[in-house]
């Protein structure tokens, strides 16, 4: 695509991921974002707190509004990886559970699977802290044309 914004750097990208996680909503769920490689979003709970549980009526999965903020979050943050410069939003969201999410931290990651001008497509998973995937989402996320709340970007420094 001739229109097509140039990679973000890896400092654009740093700086936007520290930008989101000193936001309120972020450190209330107590999660971190980052972008490896600027290639994948890769969202990670370091510790799994005794709210975040109860999925399946028990004490020791995750529950599924959890995962499901986390996915969200995950594959809303995939645009960044285009045009860190814009704000974005997620259309639409669909999971699969696979087994129960269970252990002390979790991680999930996003990659683009294809893209237009105005909406993205893009495929993610959440993994236990032993790296089996445990659930499966796929996203649609719209890209905006209207300015971040501050007036610029945070991967702007």
């Amino acid at each position: 695509m001739s229109d097509t914004p140039s990679r973000p750097t890896q400092e654009q990208l740093d700086r936007y991921a520290d930008q989101f996680n000193q936001s309120g909503p972020m450190r209330f769920i107590g999660v971190r974002v980052s972008f490896p490689e600027g290639r994948k979003v890769l969202v990670t709970l370091p510790e799994v707190l005794p709210h975040h549980r109860g999925g399946l009526g028990t004490a020791s999965a995750i529950n599924g509004g959890i995962i499901a903020a986390l996915f969200d979050l995950v594959l809303g943050c995939t645009p960044a990886l285009l045009d860190p410069t814009r704000r974005c939003a997620t259309l639409q969201l669909s999971m699969s559970f696979q087994r129960p999410l269970t252990g002390d931290t979790v991680t999930a990651e996003a990659e683009i699977d294809s893209y237009g001008k105005n909406t993205l497509f893009a495929s993610a998973r959440v993994l236990d802290s032993q790296g089996n995937v445990c659930a499966r989402a796929q996203g649609v996320v719209r890209l905006s044309t209207l300015p971040w709340a501050t007036g610029e970007s945070p991967s702007i420094g």
